[in-house]
């Protein structure tokens, strides 16, 4: 009889190594911002609810209870506050970036420690709704046996900070738009289930991009840009054939806390607000 084949773990992937330029100066870093006091009836204390909290506890809903965090040096006030997770019945696992010219650079930090598992990836400066959003994109990624599941929402405008999302009627992607002026899409994606097939074409377009960056000026050699995208990368895999299901949420909602308006919407009481 042949051996079981062993599921694959669902873990999740936080990127918590940026500068937050367009917030700064914050007196913490923006991952762990408090936005409200947490009330759960199991803490033991009342503790601030920072941002990134909301993500976790979306991860949750999948019954994660690995997370890796990749922070950059310095950024040692989200591995004192957030700690090991056991507050949250959690095992988080912090890594360092190396190469500073993106999120996709940064998530290869943890390619060794997630190659086989189906990863759960959120921005720690969004919150979004509805809470169990993940559990739809897991659904869709056992359903489909898709490479990547990408979960949608409607993008204010203007669209030109948003990375805009074509699907056909099968809500399967056939394309992406970067900053575009004007667009007839609607939405834009902010969270992502993928399977190890992904995570390997993700490390192989990080060693191939890296050698297109002058590290001293931190620019790749042949233009100005200083970081790629996840939407970049999601492109790249798209057109390598790898395939990408999305979950749109018509009703839900996100706010990103990374830029000035949103941070003082936020700072005005986030559970009134949004």
């Amino acid at each position: 009889m042949p051996a079981k084949r062993t599921p694959p773990k669902i873990v999740g992937l936080i990127p918590a190594a940026g500068t937050a330029e367009r917030i700064s100066p914050l007196p913490c870093s923006k991952e762990i911002y408090p936005v409200e006091f947490d009330n759960s009836p199991e803490n033991e204390i009342l503790r601030p609810k920072v941002v990134s909290q909301y993500l976790i506890e979306g991860m949750q809903q999948v019954d994660v209870t690995k997370v890796y965090i990749i922070i950059r040096k310095g950024k040692w006030d989200i591995l004192n506050y957030l700690g090991s997770g056991n507050w949250m019945a959690m095992n988080f696992a912090y890594l360092i970036m190396d190469l500073p010219f993106g999120v996709p650079f940064t998530l290869d930090q943890a390619y060794h420690f997630v190659k086989d598992d189906i990863v759960v990836f959120g921005f720690p400066d969004i919150i979004f709704k509805p809470r169990e959003a993940f559990t739809h994109l897991i659904e869709k990624q056992i359903l489909e046996n898709s490479d990547i599941v990408i979960g949608l929402f409607r993008a204010p405008e203007p669209y030109n900070t948003q990375h805009m999302v074509e699907i056909d009627s099968g809500d399967q992607v056939c394309g992406f738009e970067i900053g575009p002026s004007q667009t007839t899409l609607k939405n834009t994606w902010i969270i992502a289930v993928w399977s190890k097939t992904f995570t390997q074409f993700l490390h192989e377009y990080v060693a191939i991009e890296s050698k297109r960056f002058d590290k001293n000026s931190g620019k790749k050699v042949d233009s100005n840009d200083k970081e790629v995208s996840m939407t970049q990368v999601f492109a790249a895999a798209l057109q390598k054939g790898l395939k990408i299901d999305s979950v749109t949420f018509a009703k839900g909602s996100f706010l990103d806390i990374g830029s000035p308006d949103n941070l003082e919407r936020i700072s005005q009481n986030y559970s009134n607000t949004h």
